[in-house]
């Protein structure tokens, strides 16, 4: 196995209405959901004091590019809100997310949820799994997942 660097990750979903938070325990076992964050003004500041209250290593947020791998109608959004994030105390990273939501709804109906019933959960699902990918990829390969974003 490879290195892996110890400590809690904050993984964030962003959508156009809610933002889902997940978060993984500091040896990147499991990632748990936290909480889903209404898309507003406020969106922003929530995430970082969750990853302050949570006291996580960095925040990976998702980017949500299309199959073949190119930006999508929601990448500039993720994008920015990331470089939101960055002007906080942690580091952020963008990690590739394609299909976490996708996967997200596909695991809630699986489970019996329809899609009306999993709204308020979904985004939180999604970031679980985006957040699981990352935490797996860097103990496959012993580098950190995605891109860092500065906060410049």
């Amino acid at each position: 196995m490879s290195e892996f660097r110890r400590g809690a990750r904050l993984g964030v979903d962003v959508g156009k209405a809610r933002v889902g938070v997940a978060r993984c325990d500091p040896d990147g076992m499991l990632a748990t959901p936290v909480e889903t964050v209404p898309r507003d003004d406020n969106a922003i500041r929530r995430v970082l004091e969750l990853s302050n209250e949570l006291e996580v290593l960095e925040i990976v947020v998702g980017l949500p590019l299309n199959l073949s791998g190119n930006d999508t109608a929601s990448t500039a959004d993720a994008r920015e809100f990331a470089a939101g994030l960055a002007l906080g105390n942690r580091p952020v990273r963008l990690s590739d997310e394609r299909l976490s939501t996708v996967s997200a709804h596909a695991a809630l109906r699986q489970s019996g949820r329809s899609q009306r019933n999993s709204r308020s959960i979904v985004d939180q699902v999604a970031a679980v799994i985006l957040l699981q990918n990352a935490i797996d990829v860097e103990k496959r390969t012993g580098k950190a997942p995605g891109i860092p974003v500065s906060s410049a």
